[in-house]
């Protein structure tokens, strides 16, 4: 789309500078994502990492393509993590690093960093990619300045920054829900077959890597029905978007027929009305939730207001109004209306909010020329520039958070102050302890706490750990059996999840009481709080039990 407010004999310069300007937004998200992408390792601080990578090697141990679980349901996901252990193993192999691949898992369950890494960076492209998409999706809309505004404000978004840098499935899904949108605005303006099988293609992808890709399917099905009501051909479209869509999910992820038991058991497992620090409020709380928290934290007051006055503009504009604004409302709704409330959920809503937020700085300098009768040079870039720098601020903060985690702290803590040959409690993958001549226990459900050392060195399935796990929300002492909790006493004692219980004991008593029952005798050697801009992850207790 070309811009009427550039004189012609600049278009060309103004081309190649726009051109620019997306290579440097890329190279900034790309560079953002990458920095801190090692942050925690080798111990593990997220704790659905090991669910992704521990599901994906078991696949290539065994040879059997079924994942064997269907929460997200995350086939795509595990699959792509699957190759990219693939490929550093062949590439460890062909260096001479490993013998074989026997010498590969040995190495890899010592040291996770060797697989853990390359396969966050394979998430670091998905985010950069998704701000590319953000990119063209903005200028289909229009133009290039709202496409290089939004990509932007999405590049250096901490929400998103910090997404990619996880192996998790959100932002993967993202990456095809923007695809499928980009898929309706074609059905809308042109409206061929090839359109609408397009648009099936990606919704069938999202949803093979997390269920609620579902919901955009919205956004295709209001553009062929707009498109095809004045003819009354709408039906046929629609049959290709639902077949296609139905078609691909089963073809990428056929274990979800095959083995629906499984995918019922998952899937009710994941519904589950409260967990600890992450309950919900209904409708409304929920929605405040999401405002006061990830939305203000990782876009800023102002970028936020921004986004809520495009948002109102989007509704004005008919090709946003039928092919975006469906889909995105539904993901609204949902997560508003959800038992939980979680930050992740709204990592697919980032790209429209950014367009939003861009969208509504463009229309004011649209205004403020019509106003003024003149063009005011360089006011959309200004005003982003306002806009980016608390952001990139937040970025910055949230950063310096993850790479200075509690959890890393009370390891140096550990190191400083107990002796050599102590038995540890932890409830967290901690990895960086494991080399230091310290015994660690981990807690397991139906396990109780079990030598760390044993359980790597029999190469523990993930499959065994959900069997030991039992169906419990969470992996931590809170959710050991009773009858197994003398097993986890032992002469000191990493809580991590300790304060999430203790600050909602009426709901989650008993599972207080269990923290309770192991600390009984002991003492508390330290409280490691996490500091805004300077340490991140939970409150953790430091107990001394011999």
């Amino acid at each position: 789309m070309t811009d009427p407010t550039i004189p012609p004999r600049n278009r060309d310069q103004t081309r190649w500078t726009r051109h620019a300007a997306l290579l440097l937004i890329l190279l900034v998200a790309a560079a953002l994502r990458i920095h801190g992408a090692t942050f925690g390792l080798p111990a593990l601080n997220d704790p659905d990492e090991p669910l992704f990578m521990m599901t994906a090697l078991d696949m290539l141990r065994s040879g059997n393509p079924n994942p064997g679980w269907f929460g997200h349901p995350a086939t795509l996901t595990f699959y792509a993590i699957a190759l990219v252990i693939a490929a550093v193993a062949g590439i460890g192999i062909l260096a001479g690093r490993f013998a074989d691949l026997d010498a590969f898992v040995a190495a890899a369950y010592a040291d996770p960093s060797i697989l853990f890494l390359p396969a966050r960076l394979f998430f670091v492209a998905c985010g950069v990619l998704c701000v590319s998409l953000t990119w063209r999706l903005g200028k289909r809309l229009g133009g290039e300045r709202l496409g290089l505004a939004a990509a932007a404000l999405l590049a250096v978004n901490s929400a998103h920054v910090e997404y990619s840098q996880l192996i998790r499935t959100d932002v993967q899904m993202t990456v095809f829900v923007l695809l499928a949108t980009l898929a309706s605005l074609d059905i809308l303006e042109r409206g061929r077959l090839r359109d609408h099988a397009a648009a099936g293609i990606f919704v069938g992808l999202g949803i093979a890597t997390k269920w609620p890709a579902a919901l955009i399917v919205l956004s295709p099905i209001a553009a062929a029905v707009a498109r095809g009501m004045p003819q009354h051909r709408a039906l046929r479209p629609l049959v290709v978007v639902a077949g296609t869509t139905a078609t691909t999910l089963f073809a990428v992820s056929p274990f979800l027929l095959l083995d629906y038991a499984t995918v019922a058991q998952n899937l009710g497992g994941e519904a589950r009305p409260v967990h600890p620090g992450a309950t919900g409020g209904g409708f409304l709380a929920n929605l405040g939730w999401y405002a006061r928290g990830p939305l203000l934290e990782s876009f800023g007051a102002a970028g936020l207001i921004a986004a809520a006055a495009g948002s109102v503009l989007a509704l004005r504009d008919r090709r946003a109004l039928i092919a975006v604004v469906p889909g995105v409302a539904a993901f609204c709704l949902v997560i508003a209306t959800r038992a939980l409330v979680w930050e992740r959920w709204v990592v697919p809503l980032l790209p429209f909010l950014a367009l939003a937020a861009a969208a509504a700085i463009c229309a004011l300098g649209d205004w403020l020329r019509k106003r003024f009768k003149r063009r005011i040079p360089a006011f959309e870039a200004a005003a982003i520039a306002l806009l980016l720098i608390p952001m990139a601020m937040a970025t910055r903060a949230s950063q310096a958070e993850r790479l200075n985690d509690t959890r890393q702290v009370a390891a140096a803590w550990i190191r400083a102050n107990a002796p050599r040959g102590s038995t540890i409690l932890v409830e967290h993958a901690a990895f960086d302890l494991l080399q230091d001549g310290w015994t660690l226990r981990f807690p397991l459900g139906a396990a109780g706490c079990v030598d760390a050392v044993s359980l790597l060195a029999g190469r523990i399935s993930y499959s065994r750990v959900e069997t030991l796990r039992s169906g419990r929300a969470v992996v931590d002492i809170g959710h050991v059996d009773r009858a197994q909790l003398p097993s986890c006493h032992t002469d000191y004692a990493i809580f991590t999840h300790y304060q999430v219980y203790h600050d909602d004991r009426q709901r989650f008593g008993a599972q207080w009481e269990a923290y309770r029952a192991i600390a009984a005798g002991g003492r508390v050697r330290a409280v490691i709080r996490p500091a805004a801009g300077v340490r991140g992850g939970p409150v953790v207790h430091i107990l001394e039990l011999r």
